[in-house]
């Protein structure tokens, strides 16, 4: 395997479940912190940010959501939930909240791994991306940030992945798949509500009105296309 480096901040309530997870990243050779719950997570980022945060949902002191919504606000961190609760909608609400990926327990520690990767490959492709432009849609290389009529707001690393790929086929229409396998990779495929999730995030950036969008929009049972100009009207 590769040569591995990062930092990887575990927030659960559990020691047992810290115990296993921080074994496996040890082993596979990654810098692990721990917090028990989710003031301890918060000062950990705020201190020394990770590389990448894993989250369980249920904390004493604040629920995962909450904690993923203000990570999110300090910090774009890749966050990877892993939790019991599996339900399609906690998958979207983590989603909505600006997680990164979603693992439900039990979880075997190889796909564990393989996600972070996943993750980090991401982070680390981030530092040498370029910028690209759709019309008066702009991604900035040197802020990370993309710019609009709306102003700007600093994206994730799937977020400026996902951007990227848009404004690169500006005026295109990209499928479902291609998306996939292009920002997430090719075990992905089947996450749709990875991409609906995305997507609805993106909008809130670039739309004048994202219920009813004019730049980035969809066409039904195939995919996505970000128009230069408003398209639709």
């Amino acid at each position: 395997m590769d040569e591995v480096s990062g930092s990887i901040l575990i927030v659960d309530d559990e020691a047992k479940y810290r115990r296993l997870i921080r074994t496996n990243l040890v082993m596979a050779g990654y810098a692990v912190r721990e917090a028990a719950d989710g003031h301890q997570a918060l000062q950990w980022i705020y201190q020394e940010e990770p590389d990448v945060v894993l989250l369980d949902l249920r904390l004493p002191d604040m629920d995962g959501f909450t904690l993923c919504e203000r990570i999110r606000k300090m910090s774009t961190v890749p966050v990877m939930v892993l939790t019991a609760l599996n339900s399609e909608a906690d998958t979207i609400q983590a989603l909505d909240m600006g997680a990164d990926d979603y693992l439900a327990k039990p979880f075997s520690p190889g796909e564990m791994l393989a996600r972070i990767r996943a993750l980090l490959r991401r982070s680390r492709d981030l530092l040498q991306a370029e910028g690209a432009a759709c019309g008066d849609i702009k991604l900035l290389k040197d802020t990370r940030e993309i710019e609009s009529s709306n102003g700007r707001v600093r994206l994730t690393p799937i977020e400026w992945r996902l951007c990227q790929e848009l404004t690169t086929h500006c005026g295109k229409v990209l499928t479902h798949e291609y998306l996939l396998s292009r920002v997430w990779g090719e075990e992905y495929l089947a996450e749709h509500e990875y991409l609906r999730v995305y997507i609805r995030r993106l909008r809130s950036h670039i739309e004048p009105d994202p219920h009813r969008p004019v730049y980035l929009v969809s066409h039904a049972g195939v995919g996505y296309c970000l128009y230069p100009k408003p398209h639709g009207k």
